[in-house]
């Protein structure tokens, strides 16, 4: 039996608020988006940047942003797990977030992973691409921030 890949499901409580998350911060882009008036939902399909080509021509490998629009209140977003990316570098994409204004929930003290949290409370873990990278301040002695 052959097995793929396509996509993980996230229910999202404000579609712009995930979105300004999810492209404007964590830089994933929207490749696909279905509405459906009679299920009363918007989908939304992201990938990340070095995934769009093949997230076009296979719909493979996605996130999916489910934006159910009658309100219904969504809890344990921990125990969804995580999704998780891999970046080139740890540091740089931690201070990017934080400019932004992510907290950065687990910071990366070990130079080679770390946590944050989307607006519905989903984490989402960061991995550095190859090798940790060497400790560094202000990372190496920075606290965890609530949970992941």
């Amino acid at each position: 039996m052959a097995t793929e890949f396509l996509h993980t499901m996230v229910r999202v409580t404000d579609l712009d608020q995930a979105l300004d998350f999810y492209c404007a911060k964590l830089g994933l882009t929207e490749v696909r988006r279905m509405d459906s008036e009679q299920g009363r939902y918007t989908l939304v399909f992201l990938a990340a940047p070095g995934d769009v080509d093949q997230a076009k021509a296979s719909q493979a490998p996605l996130v999916e942003l489910t934006y159910n629009w009658d309100p219904e209140t969504y809890t344990g977003g921990r125990n969804f797990g995580h999704l998780a990316y891999r970046v080139d570098n740890i540091y740089q994409t931690c201070q990017t977030l934080m400019d932004k204004g992510v907290t950065i929930n687990r910071p990366p003290r070990d130079g080679r992973m770390a946590f944050v949290r989307s607006p519905d409370g989903i984490s989402i873990e960061l991995l550095q691409r190859g090798e940790a990278l060497a400790k560094a301040e202000p990372w190496a002695s920075m606290p965890n921030t609530g949970s992941w």
